[in-house]
């Protein structure tokens, strides 16, 4: 597997990105072409395009609700570990000044790294993109939704 960094940190699912997803924007495509196209059964073909494009639309929800919803979960629970493996310390005050941006971009920074921009970002209001383009060693997390 090629090593991880900022611009290659992003991750598909083939299934869902490359087939799924294009079937349904090609039968909506077909549906709305076949709308003008078909002047008998302009109804039939309106209520296909309709019921492919509320398919297409909860597929999209569902999908980024569950997953990204637990992944965050996981996140600031790694971040909670680490804080308290690096300084002893719960993490509720440092925690409530952060925001999930912050806390998400900090995991791919190694120890020495992660210290420093926590720092910067808890004093200098570092966001999250930046704290990623400060990462001199990246730390890759390939088992992320």
């Amino acid at each position: 597997m090629k090593k991880q960094n900022y611009s290659n940190h992003k991750r598909y699912y083939i299934p869902h990105h490359f087939v799924f997803l294009p079937i349904l924007l090609i039968l909506i495509f077909i549906g709305i072409r076949n709308i003008y196209l078909s002047e008998e059964n302009n109804l039939s073909w309106l209520l296909f395009t309709v019921a492919i494009s509320c398919i297409l639309y909860l597929t999209l929800m569902v999908r980024q609700h569950y997953a990204l919803g637990n992944q965050n979960r996981i996140v600031r629970l790694e971040f909670k570990l680490r804080y308290f493996e690096l300084f002893g310390k719960r993490t509720d005050p440092i925690e409530k000044q952060l925001t999930f941006d912050q806390i998400s971009a900090l995991r791919f920074a190694n120890d020495e790294e992660f210290i420093t921009l926590l720092q910067r970002a808890l004093h200098d209001g570092l966001k999250g993109d930046q704290i990623k383009k400060s990462i001199q060693e990246w730390q890759a997390d390939n088992e992320r939704v």
